[in-house]
């Protein structure tokens, strides 16, 4: 009990003690110091600790550092990589569009050979066919082909190429208003939305022909209370008197029948 009571008074005074006697202090710290670091000791071992932790922070950051300038290479050998296979993307697009407009280039000139070639085709089927009308107008007039069959040929054209009938009227002139005594009197007459058009398709006609077809028209009108809209008369041949007469009577002469403006 009396150990006990020693034990339990020291506990509770020695801190007062240590404080309060400098003596005492320094006794009990030589009697414990083999139990404990100095502070020189507990300083020196600290300072190793730190240093080893350096060191290691050193060596994992150099690890590190390492590692990235792996990755930073990777990835350097990467976009090059990339950058070539751009590089062959683009000159490869570059080379189909090339082929592209080579092909839409040729393609572009074979449709206007071909346009080309349709229009001086046509252009000469309808040369052709001008001078067959020529030829055929020569003929009639010299007595090789009727002039029934030069007319039906003209009238054939008019129809193919402005949609449009040719009615051929023959009507008789009690009055010899035409020719001076009573005839049969023939024409040709187109109407077209509400236009009338009288027309003379002849081989070949000249200023007395072109005096008759005339007094022929205003027969038509008389007897049809109704005026022409537009006086025609197409003949591959027509002499310098008929168009002069032409002129003054207001009547259109062409030479062709593919001449006249759209009807």
């Amino acid at each position: 009990m009396a150990v006990e009571n020693v034990s339990e008074t020291l506990k509770r005074e020695l801190p007062v003690l240590l404080r309060d006697d400098p003596d005492l202090r320094r006794y009990i710290l030589d009697l414990t110091r083999r139990e404990y670091a100095d502070r020189q000791q507990t300083e020196d071992r600290f300072d190793r600790v730190l240093e080893e932790l350096r060191q290691d922070r050193e060596a994992q950051e150099r690890k590190w550092a390492k590692q990235d300038r792996k990755w930073e290479e990777q990835n350097h050998k990467w976009e090059e990589q990339n950058h070539k296979w751009e590089e062959q993307n683009h000159k490869w697009w570059e080379a189909q569009e090339e082929q592209k407009r080579e092909r839409e280039e040729q393609k572009r000139k074979w449709e206007e050979s071909r346009v080309e070639f349709q229009r001086v085709h046509k252009e000469i089927m309808a040369l052709t066919e001008k001078h067959d009308r020529h030829v055929s107008a020569l003929g009639a007039r010299w007595g090789l082909k009727s002039e029934a069959s030069f007319r039906n040929a003209l009238a054939g054209i008019l129809e193919k190429n402005f949609d449009i009938q040719v009615l051929n009227v023959n009507e008789y002139d009690e009055r010899g208003e035409v020719f001076g005594r009573p005839d049969q009197i023939e024409l040709d007459v187109i109407i077209k939305n509400g236009l009338l058009l009288i027309c003379e398709l002849k081989s070949s006609i000249d200023k007395a022909g072109m005096h008759i077809f005339e007094r022929k028209a205003r027969f038509y009108e008389r007897r049809h209370d109704r005026k022409a809209d537009r006086l025609i008369v197409i003949s591959p041949m027509i002499d310098k008197w008929a168009k002069k007469l032409a002129k003054e009577l207001g009547i259109e002469i062409y030479s062709d029948s593919l001449e006249i403006e759209e009807l």
